[in-house]
């Protein structure tokens, strides 16, 4: 096994465990979660350093074993809303870093967007298949407005912990050559 895919599977794992830990914390304070969508920060961070597949697996995962674990998210229709948005945020905002766009922000605000939408055509086949009864349009305001706290958290940490995260690997680059 190449030393690159052992890394990945390394930091892949990290990032679910910290997707796990995250929003156990938040939830002793009650409904937390709802709010600060704690479980998303490690799946956007990932994003940034991962290959799409593993940080749309981070995505995939993380969400499935907390409700595993912890029955959160709610099994239905919760889980597979968030599996499939908060895959679509890793994958995304890896593969436009593959493409070559550097823009920390354009990544995260085009990942989340991404993600957002998909969240709302699974809730829209929930609905056709299944009977869920909420439109989709109303669920992802709702989750928009009830999780803004978090947005605006991520919008602040997260560029800087990507740039603290990069510039300190360039340092330990530049260190061991």
């Amino acid at each position: 096994m190449k030393i690159t895919n052992t890394r990945n599977m390394i930091l892949s794992g990290f990032f679910i465990a910290i997707g796990l830990l995250l929003p156990a914390i938040f939830h002793l304070f009650g409904g937390a979660g709802k709010i600060f969508l704690p479980m998303h920060i490690p799946v956007l961070i990932a994003g940034f350093f991962l290959p799409p597949f593993y940080a749309a697996t981070v995505g995939l995962i993380t969400p499935l074993l907390s409700s595993a674990l912890t029955g959160m998210p709610v099994f239905y229709p919760i889980l597979p809303i968030m599996m499939g948005e908060l895959m679509v945020y890793g994958l995304v905002i890896s593969w436009l870093g593959q493409a070559r766009m550097k823009n920390i922000w354009g990544r995260l605000i085009t990942g989340m967007i991404a993600g957002r939408i998909v969240a709302g055509m699974i809730v829209f086949v929930l609905g056709i298949g299944f009977g869920l009864k909420i439109n989709p349009l109303i669920y992802l305001q709702g989750a928009i407005v009830t999780g803004l706290p978090g947005l605006v958290i991520q919008f602040l940490m997260i560029p800087s912990l990507v740039i603290l995260i990069q510039n300190r690997n360039q340092t330990i680059k530049k260190d061991h050559l």
